[in-house]
């Protein structure tokens, strides 16, 4: 019998035993939440529905905070099932912005190099996407989870972030040579939006910073990309921005598939906690 996937609407019994394969809920994560954020609020949720302290809780697939999208949460014995899980194709929606780079290749950090405009172009962006099809290495970037002689490479992304605040001075991205070259295939890249990106408010105050791009002038685009596990879409953007001349980072990423699920059927937070309200028990 197969992991029970969740879906909007449903109704969970209140005993774990009744889903012997464990349940798979394709939440669609919000925006500023670190997908620690959703396991932690669902695994409490969980406990007290079902009662069971021990229960085992946890995610096929990292989101990045300012990302959104599908987010497949695992419960019971389907928690078995997220290496699998994760290995799958992804595709994702990417917001790109041309003329700057950030620390991070995304507004959690503010910009700290502004570049030429001058090879920036939709026709010029729709030219070098081709070059990126296929099978090819990536390197990651620096604010990532990659290790660098047993050390993860965030921390001395942010030993280097501390060090140019002090300095003033741009952040320094060599030490990205030292991460290992990963493997990677993109088999579809589609320009779906070429422009200025559209005014929003500014960021309010929170645990996860975003920087306000507003104003700035920034050439935009919105990109589909298919892409296998492993992919980092934040170098994705720091690539096609060197393509061009140019420097870019990531404004905005939603992931709209992972594998067989949709975002279009994922369950917003509080779908998912109207799945696992407490149920008295008799």
């Amino acid at each position: 019998m197969a992991a029970l996937v969740a879906e909007k609407g449903m109704i969970l019994s209140g005993s774990i035993e009744d889903y012997p394969e464990g349940i798979i809920i394709p939440v669609d994560k919000p925006y500023r939440w670190t997908s620690a954020d959703v396991i932690r609020k669902i695994k409490y949720s969980a406990i007290r529905h079902f009662g069971k302290k021990n229960l085992k809780v946890g995610h096929a697939g990292t989101l990045d905070p300012l990302a959104t999208g599908v987010l497949l949460v695992c419960i019971g014995k389907a928690t078995k099932l997220a290496s699998e899980l994760q290995s799958h194709d992804k595709e994702y929606v990417a917001g790109i912005s041309f003329g700057a780079t950030t620390p991070s290749y995304d507004r959690e950090k503010d910009i700290d190099v502004r570049y030429p405009l001058d090879n920036v172009s939709k026709e010029s962006l729709s030219a070098v996407l081709s070059e990126f099809l296929g099978e090819q290495e990536q390197v990651a970037p620096l604010f990532s989870a990659k290790s660098v002689d047993g050390v993860r490479a965030y921390e001395l992304a942010r030993k280097e972030w501390k060090a140019s605040r002090r300095s003033g001075e741009a952040f320094d991205h060599s030490a990205e040579d030292l991460l290992s070259r990963q493997i990677i295939n993109i088999s579809e890249l589609e320009l779906l939006n070429f422009g200025e990106k559209q005014s929003e408010d500014c960021p309010k105050a929170g645990k996860i910073n975003v920087i306000d791009i507003s104003g700035l002038g920034l050439p935009h685009a919105d990109i589909r990309v298919k892409c296998t596990k492993g992919t980092y879409i934040r170098a994705l953007a720091r690539d096609l921005g060197e393509a061009l001349g140019s420097g870019a980072f990531l404004d905005d990423l939603r992931r709209t598939r992972n594998g067989g699920f949709n975002v279009e059927d994922a369950l917003g937070m509080d779908d998912v906690m109207n799945l696992l309200i407490s149920i008295p028990k008799e």
